[in-house]
Order: C-alpha cells, then sequence, then structure tokens
C-alpha cells in the first residue's frame, strides 16, 4: 500500500492499525447495552476512535526523550514531525472525542472525560511507573462502559463485567509491551490475566449459551496460546510479535461478550471480519 510521508507519519502516530479493536470493543459494548439507539452509533465509533488515536499521539509526545535514546525510528526524533505538533494535535483529537460523545448521552460524556484524564495519566506515567500496565487496562474498562451506555438498555452489569474481563487482559498484554522498552525476561504471572476473560465467559453463560462460549474460548485460547508459546519455548522470544498479535486478539474477547447476545453467524461475520481486518491494518501501520 503506497501511503504519502506525511499520512504515513500520522497513522504511525496513531497505531491506526489497531483501531478496529477499538470498534469492536465499542460494537461488543453497545450491543451488551441493549444495541439500538443507531443513530448515535456513528458518534459512538468516532468519538472513541479519535480518543484512541489522541491518547497515541500523546504517548509520543511524552516519550519525546526516552525515543530519541532508544528508539529513533519513531516520528518525532527521525524529524516527520515537531513534538509541538504532536502536543497540540493530541489534545485537540481527546476534546474533539470528548465533544462527539457527548451526542451520546450523559453516561458517555461524563466517562468520556474520565477516559480522556486516565489516558493522559497513562503517557505521563507508563515509562516510571510499574503498575502502569493497570491504568492502560482501566482506559479499555472506560470504552466498555461508555459504549454499554450508549445502547438502548442502558449500562448493564454485562458490559462493566465483560469490560472489566477485558481490562485484565489488557494489563497481561501491557505488562508483556513493557519489554519492548525495557529489556528483560517476560514475566510469567501476567500471562494469567490473558486468561479472564475466558473464565468469565465459561462462568456467565450457562443453558443455551454455554456451546457458543465453548467454541468461542477455544479459539480465543488457542490465539493466545500460539502468542506467548516463546516466552516458554527458550530463547529471546520477539516481544513486538507477541504484542502485535495479543492486540489483534482483543477482537476475539469482544466476540466472546457478545456470545449470549448475537446469532453466531453474525457476531462471527463481525468479530472475524475486525480481527482480520487488524491484521491487515499491521501489514503496513506498526502496531506499536
Amino acid at each position: 500500500m503506497h501511503l504519502s510521508p506525511q499520512l504515513r507519519t500520522l497513522l504511525v502516530l496513531g497505531r491506526m492499525s489497531n483501531l478496529p479493536t477499538v470498534w469492536s470493543n465499542c460494537l461488543a459494548g453497545w450491543w451488551l447495552g441493549g444495541g439500538g439507539n443507531y443513530w448515535k452509533l456513528p458518534f459512538l465509533l468516532l468519538g472513541l476512535s479519535v480518543l484512541y488515536t489522541g491518547g497515541m499521539f500523546l504517548n509520543d509526545a511524552f516519550d519525546e526523550e526516552f525515543d530519541r535514546q532508544r528508539r529513533a525510528e519513531r516520528p518525532i526524533p527521525a524529524g516527520k514531525i515537531t513534538a509541538a505538533e504532536v502536543w497540540q494535535l493530541g489534545f485537540c483529537q481527546l476534546a474533539a472525542g470528548i465533544f462527539l460523545l457527548l451526542f451520546c448521552g450523559k453516561v458517555a460524556g461524563v466517562c468520556a472525560v474520565l477516559l480522556a484524564l486516565t489516558i493522559i495519566l497513562y503517557d505521563f506515567t507508563h515509562k516510571i511507573f510499574t503498575a502502569s500496565p493497570w491504568i492502560m487496562g482501566a482506559c479499555r474498562f472506560w470504552v466498555y462502559v461508555i459504549a454499554g451506555g450508549t445502547g438502548a438498555g442502558g449500562l448493564n452489569g454485562w458490559a462493566v463485567f465483560c469490560g472489566l474481563a477485558l481490562a485484565l487482559f489488557v494489563v497481561g498484554l501491557s505488562y508483556v509491551a513493557r519489554r519492548e522498552s525495557f529489556r528483560g525476561r517476560v514475566p510469567h504471572w501476567p500471562l494469567l490475566l490473558l486468561a479472564a476473560p475466558i473464565g468469565l465467559g465459561l462462568v456467565m453463560n450457562v443453558g443455551a449459551y454455554r456451546t457458543a462460549a465453548l467454541w468461542i474460548s477455544a479459539v480465543l485460547a488457542l490465539w493466545v496460546a500460539r502468542c506467548v508459546k516463546g516466552v516458554f519455548t527458550g530463547g529471546e522470544p520477539n516481544v513486538g510479535w507477541i504484542v502485535t498479535n495479543l492486540l489483534a486478539g482483543i477482537t476475539l474477547v469482544d466476540w466472546l461478550a457478545v456470545a449470549p447476545q448475537l446469532a453466531p453467524g453474525l457476531s462471527a461475520v463481525v468479530f472475524v471480519g475486525l480481527f482480520g481486518l487488524t491484521k491487515w491494518f499491521q501489514k503496513f501501520i506498526p502496531a506499536t
């Protein structure tokens, strides 16, 4: 795919290849909140997309000095864009995202502000605070809450609990991702958090929903196992490859979350489609 240098710089800064995982979170939370309110759906998708990309811009802005020392290929140290421009674009996107989500209702508007503050806190602390992956998990949790509050049925326990399960998955993923910047052995205990959505899915899906939950749990478990097996086989694991593929796996977590809400065919088309779209985007734009 041929992209102009300026466009590619913006896409890299925003980690745009991961946007299908945000759309997947939005759709899962919205369906768990009862769906409906279709006129709000574009505001939900666009608002949370802009908050995500704004947060990624600010991530690079806060990391300017670190990247100059260890990741000179990043857009700011490489001289492809100035730090001042990245700061401005990042905060403008956060403001735009909050504005768009105000159209999704009071819950979405309030939680959008909380999400923006959580994003800033993560970007500011993630290189100095060893527990920062928990803040990253909180960011994805707020996405589910906002999406659930946008649905016609409003925010409910399904959206909250599934959001917590996703948050734990992202915490585990983020602890692995820290090894891209800080060399060392990948810790094993955070990998247990990657199983949180499976545990919740098997507990909460009973009766007629159990079969769908079992099948989707198996798909997710196999994908996670494929991603992390290098951690246990000896040698130096390719952390970037692991993180990139676990990020794509977020769409499978969302697929499991909606197992009791949607017909199997529809959910497979939507979430497996978003999984494939994420992997395709990652061929052109780095995920991390």
